[in-house]
């Protein structure tokens, strides 16, 4: 088997099971903050705190520009297969090839760096990095074979991974915030009980008791709030209902 047969092959596993990648690190940060209670970088408190979140923060607002212009026929959830009736070429995809994938890593970077460990990290970025690049790889080599000239010729200007905020070009469809707070509400609410979690380690390990710090906890009941209600729209009303998409 060649290497591109290979990697389009492994791409397409790993695609299959893209979500349980993140499942991974929590048992990887609780070793760690265990086995290693010191903080490597010079920030702590409520600052770095926010700091993270924010980090967070963006790679969802990265994840809602892709959801809130999405059209129907993408790959969006699906794990059996790639799935692109239509190559998305417009708005958040006109300055990176994988904005989903970028947004992905910059949720989990924040929760990442909330560790505060330097090794832990470096080895973060790099699984991250080689599991979401066989991933593209495959995506691409999809794209490409159904979509051809209009694919490579979006590629040439397009990044893959890093924007080009100056290839701007706005979307030919509306934003469509049914279709954001029907899809995103479980990441939002993944981001808050991660952080929780890991905070309330931090302070059992330092301090010998179960506590939950302010910050934290302010955060971990507003996105269980805006979990449970949009859940509950979801699966009892229409009101989340997108016609077309």
């Amino acid at each position: 088997m060649s290497l591109v047969e290979e990697f389009d092959k492994t791409g397409n596993w790993f695609f299959k099971y893209r979500s349980y990648l993140p499942v991974v690190l929590y048992p990887l940060a609780t070793l760690v903050i265990y086995l290693e209670a010191r903080q490597d970088f010079a920030f702590s408190g409520i600052k770095w705190s926010i700091f993270c979140l924010l980090i967070s923060l963006i790679g969802l607002v990265i994840r809602i520009l892709v959801i809130g212009f999405m059209p129907k026929g993408t790959s969006g959830r699906n794990t059996s297969k790639q799935v692109a009736e239509v190559l998305n070429t417009k708005g958040i995809y006109s300055v990176v090839r994988h904005p989903l994938y970028l947004g992905n890593f910059l949720m989990w970077f924040g929760i990442i760096l909330f560790v505060n460990n330097f090794w832990f990290t470096a080895v973060c970025i790099l699984l991250f990095w080689l599991y979401y690049e066989r991933i593209m790889f495959a995506e691409e080599q999809f794209l490409k074979r159904k979509f051809g000239d209009q694919y490579l010729e979006w590629s040439l200007h397009t990044p893959p991974f890093f924007p080009k905020f100056s290839g701007w070009e706005n979307a030919d469809l509306e934003f469509s915030f049914k279709n954001v707070l029907k899809r995103e509400y479980n990441g939002l609410f993944a981001i808050g009980i991660s952080f929780a979690y890991l905070d309330v380690l931090r302070n059992y390990v330092e301090y010998s008791k179960f506590h939950i710090s302010p910050f934290w906890l302010y955060v971990l009941i507003i996105t269980f709030i805006v979990f449970i209600a949009l859940r509950t729209l979801k699966k009892t009303t229409k009101m989340l209902h997108v016609k077309g998409r």
